[in-house]
């Protein structure tokens, strides 16, 4: 048995979270450290460390949280406007959390390159 990551706390509700959708295989909640207007995270409830260490057998996963992403973005209003879709992949590409999730940033301009 592993130690539980942040995010799996949150899916088990033993942390609190503004919880902005969920289903049988995800979890989308709001950042509580926002780097956009809007900054939600959408996670897997199968822990999956980071988008690098899926195999074959998660593309049904995978596609099921990118067919979210529209749905999410309906609902909270900023599916005309523009978002950004960001996925983190270890440390140089800025994962703090070992549990995959997309990042969904809107609400104002967002700038390329991001940084």
């Amino acid at each position: 048995m592993h130690d539980k990551t942040l995010f799996e706390k949150l899916i088990a509700r033993e942390i609190p979270s503004d919880i902005v959708y969920e289903d049988e295989l995800a979890f989308c909640f709001r950042d509580i450290q926002p780097q956009a207007p809007v900054h939600l995270l959408l996670i897997p409830k199968t822990p999956i460390p980071r988008i690098a260490a899926t195999t074959e057998d998660d593309k049904e996963l995978l596609g099921h949280l990118m067919s979210r992403i529209p749905i999410i973005a309906r609902q909270e209003g900023f599916e005309e406007s523009g978002f950004r879709v960001v996925i983190n992949n270890g440390p140089d590409g800025g994962e703090t959390v070992p549990h995959m999730h997309i990042h969904l940033l809107a609400g104002r301009p967002l700038q390329w390159p991001p940084g």
